[in-house]
């Protein structure tokens, strides 16, 4: 049976004031935070607020970024890999998104009241046993973040362009347990985003293609 987990893709907006959505925490104040997500039975969409428009919205003189962590070399799993804040989902987890805050704020000091909830996309069944939700929050720019050092190594940014370009993503392979499997790899400086963090980046950009193409 498939873990629930659900994963933050923090985007970090120019010009973004911080939201009063609520009391901290309470992520059901936040614009789209409970709203479902399937499409063609794939579980790939997003709620009807879907997020494409608002990400596509750049400044040229600061570009948006996201916020990518790497992950200590001390964990069991996944060590010194590239991820995005997130985790299992409790039982004190109204939803998926009350999961991916609480995960953002221990991880990497990301205080709930600075993200605006803007949509996720459908569950993702990873190799790991994992059932992931991705959510999309903005946040302000040039905000501090204080990593947890048993879980992060370090907190880094990419370009929002970057990431929504289907076609800066590599494919791929690699071997374990003697078996060789295929992946995705995003490129970027030194760092190596590849596995679930690319796949779930991918779908975002794949998602957000074709809707600003379905308002062509």
């Amino acid at each position: 049976m498939l873990r629930q987990a659900a994963v933050l893709i923090p985007v970090a907006r120019p010009g973004l004031e911080t939201r009063g959505s609520g009391s901290p925490g309470s992520a059901e104040t936040n614009r789209g935070s409970t709203a479902s997500a399937s499409a063609s039975g794939t579980g790939a969409g997003m709620p009807a607020d879907s997020p494409g428009e608002l990400l596509e919205s750049e400044s040229a003189a600061i570009p948006s970024q996201v916020i990518l962590t790497v992950r200590s070399e001390n964990l069991r799993s996944h060590a010194g890999q590239i991820s995005l804040p997130g985790g299992t989902i409790e039982a004190q987890d109204a939803n998926p998104a009350a999961a991916a805050l609480r995960e953002a704020e221990e991880e990497i000091g990301l205080p709930r009241s600075e993200v605006e909830i803007i949509g996720q996309l459908g569950p993702m069944a990873l190799p790991s046993g994992f059932l992931v939700t991705p959510v999309v929050g903005l946040i302000p720019p040039a905000l501090e973040f204080t990593p947890c050092s048993r879980e992060v190594a370090d907190i880094f940014q990419t370009p929002l362009d970057l990431i929504l370009n289907p076609e800066a993503y590599l494919r791929t392979h690699y071997h374990q347990a003697g078996k060789t499997r295929r992946t995705l790899e995003l490129p970027y400086k030194d760092y190596q985003i590849w596995g679930a963090t690319a796949a779930i980046l991918h779908r975002l950009a794949v998602l957000c293609c074709k809707e600003a193409q379905s308002h062509d």
